[in-house]
């Protein structure tokens, strides 16, 4: 025998679906009588006339009769308490008033003496209101108990929702629904004139954004939830601006409204993150056009432990490549990466070369073993302070390793090189920047002599990086402070890891020219970011979290360009990328290299500086005494 499946209701009892159906349109003909008998005594003033006691005695059943079948037409007899919504409201009005309309015209055909339109129409008002209050009352008791729950419960944090709109709408529904939910939901804000004022499931909207201190205060908030989908990073600037001096924590909706439209849970709240306050649009990329591109090569990434090297090889693997070949000198990392990459593409081919990039011979034994078609060079060592105090170290790997790298794709006959380059190459103050820029000139002059495309992508800082400001401000902050800026007036250019790979990929393998520029929108300053990095903890700058300025370290600009002035006539690619002119080495370029790579392997900083300058006018080192 197979046992029927049981329903739970609210009183820890179990009733089968057909007996809970059963029950529910007992209930819903109760309601019709007692509404029908009502509207006729309201209509006769409390009085029931005899003539009329007689009548409905045959209309009573023919209405039940009628009521009955149009609720089971339209399956309200099966109701969902959790999960009854507007629109089984709207289908309950509609069945009531088909049947309203079929009880008239049966009466006409019985020839029964027709009810006062009074009558009638109290009773639908009264039988459909009934209805819908017994159906809905179960779930809006529910949610009100459940929020009552969360605001008297501890540790609960009183929230306000930023935009009235339908994501928010949703967000809240959820946030009801949801009795594990910690936040309690005391109003709205909105910028919209027509919203205020009003109650969107029955928590009010304040007001505008810009009440947002005062109400955080008025009503002890310490979490803003931004339910507005795709919120431009100014607007967000400013929520954190009017929210510096309160302790309040954010998260946000980070989806498009279309998708949101369709679902939407706490789940997919974030936090707020650096990333957020990006000022410009969030780059996209058509990954039909990245798959041609890589799909079926043989990929070969230096650095691949690093967080630029790693998200390519991460991008890369993704497009079914015909294999793909790690080379770093950091084993651990190395490891890590192949495994993670295995485990995710198992049929893809992997190898991790554990190599140093200075040995030339190690390289053309690589090369001629994997045969790559295409060379990410993202090995490079990028920490300007570090470099400072090491110049030579800077020189052997950035210039001479990138000449190693070039020199074993020209041999082994790869169809593309790609160099990842640096904005601190233009102009160079420090020794990093200087040699990324002759690492810029060394792949120019090979490609003048070879058939390998050589193309050198440049781009700014990457949020999130292993050298980026953004991983120490999170320590520091966590520390308890202070959060360390070199200057008040430091400005630098961000992207995310995956926006400047995924630019890296389609212009290197885009046949574009020698020189790309990724275009990374405003930059951004430091000081600022640091306090709205503060401010999404949940933390008060200047009061929670210090922020001290240490000044400008050996070889740091107040601010990066992206472009020399030689290089200023440039052309639009495409959509975030453009090609720059760039001028070529000096005839003795090879004689001056050798020079600077003497001084390099002789542990001269003095010397290697001198000859950066005569390689590279434009450097303007701090001082050339050591």
């Amino acid at each position: 025998m197979v046992e029927r499946p049981m329903v739970r209701v609210a009183d820890g009892q179990r009733w089968s679906p057909r007996l809970r159906s059963s029950l529910m349109l007992l209930l819903d003909a109760a309601i019709t009588a007692g509404s029908l008998f009502f509207a006729v005594l309201l209509r006769f003033d409390g009085e029931l006339p005899t003539r009329w006691q007689v009548a409905l005695e045959h209309r009573l059943p023919l209405l039940l009769s009628v009521r009955m079948a149009t609720l089971v037409w339209f399956g309200l007899h099966r109701w969902s308490f959790r999960n009854s919504s507007l629109n089984e409201a709207g289908r309950l009005v509609l069945a009531n008033a088909i049947a309203t309309v079929i009880f008239e015209a049966l009466r006409s055909f019985f020839y029964f003496e027709p009810l006062p339109r009074s009558v009638i129409a109290i009773e639908f008002f009264f039988t459909t209101a009934l209805m819908g209050a017994h159906r809905f009352a179960p779930r809006l008791t529910r949610l009100w108990y459940l929020d009552q729950l969360r605001s008297r419960a501890r540790g609960a944090k009183r929230t306000i929702i930023v935009g009235a709109g339908c994501a928010g709408d949703l967000l809240l529904r959820d946030l009801l629904r949801n009795p594990g939910s910690p936040w309690h939901v005391v109003g709205f804000v909105d910028d919209d004139p027509a919203k205020r004022r009003t109650s969107l499931n029955g928590k009010p909207v304040f007001g505008p954004i810009k009440a947002l201190p005062e109400l955080v205060t008025k009503h002890r908030v310490t979490q803003v939830l931004i339910a507005i989908p795709r919120l431009a990073p100014e607007r967000i600037r400013h929520i954190l601006a009017l929210c510096q001096q309160r302790n309040v924590s954010f998260k946000i909706i980070p989806a498009s409204f279309a998708w949101l439209d369709r679902k939407i849970t706490t789940a997919m709240l974030h936090d707020l993150s650096p990333e957020h306050l990006l000022p410009r649009d969030e780059i996209s990329f058509d990954q039909e056009e990245v798959h041609k591109l890589v799909s079926c090569r043989r990929i070969l990434v230096t650095g691949s432990a690093g967080s630029i090297g790693s998200e390519i090889a991460r991008q890369v693997a993704a497009h079914e490549p015909a294999s793909l070949v790690l080379l770093d000198i950091n084993e651990n990392e190395l490891y890590f990466l192949v495994r993670q990459l295995q485990e995710r593409y198992p049929r893809l081919p992997v190898s991790a070369i554990v190599a140093d990039i200075r040995d030339l011979d190690r390289l053309m034994r690589v090369g001629k073993e994997h045969a790559p078609q295409y060379v990410f060079h993202a090995a490079a060592h990028k920490h300007v302070p570090l470099m400072e105090d090491s110049p030579e170290e800077a020189i052997k790997n950035n210039v001479f390793g990138t000449r190693n790298v070039a020199r074993m794709a020209d041999a082994c006959g790869v169809e593309r090189f790609v160099l990842i380059s640096t904005d601190k190459a233009v102009h160079p103050s420090s020794v990093m920047g200087a040699s990324k820029r002759l690492a810029e000139m060394v792949i120019r002059d090979i490609a003048a002599r070879s058939r390998t495309a050589f193309t050198a992508v440049r781009f700014g800082n990457v949020l999130g990086s292993a050298g980026s400001v953004v991983p120490l401000f999170k320590q520091q902050i966590q520390r308890g402070g202070p959060v360390t800026v070199t200057h008040p007036d430091c400005t630098r250019y961000f992207m995310t890891i995956p926006e400047a790979v995924g630019l890296v990929v389609l212009a290197g393998l885009g046949g574009y020219g020698e020189l790309c520029i990724l275009d990374m929108g405003t930059p951004v300053r430091i000081a600022e970011l640091a306090t709205s990095m503060i401010t999404m903890s949940g933390l008060v700058p200047g009061k929670d979290i210090n922020i001290v300025y240490t000044g400008l370290r050996p070889g740091e600009k107040l601010e990066e360009t992206l472009l020399s002035e030689e290089e200023e006539r440039t052309q639009q690619v495409r959509n975030r990328i453009k090609m720059a002119q760039s001028p070529s080495p000096p005839l003795d370029f090879q004689t001056r290299l050798e020079q600077l790579g003497r001084a390099a392997h002789a542990g001269d900083p003095l010397g290697v500086k001198l000859a950066l300058r005569g390689l590279i006018p434009t450097y303007t080192p701090d001082k050339l005494l050591v």
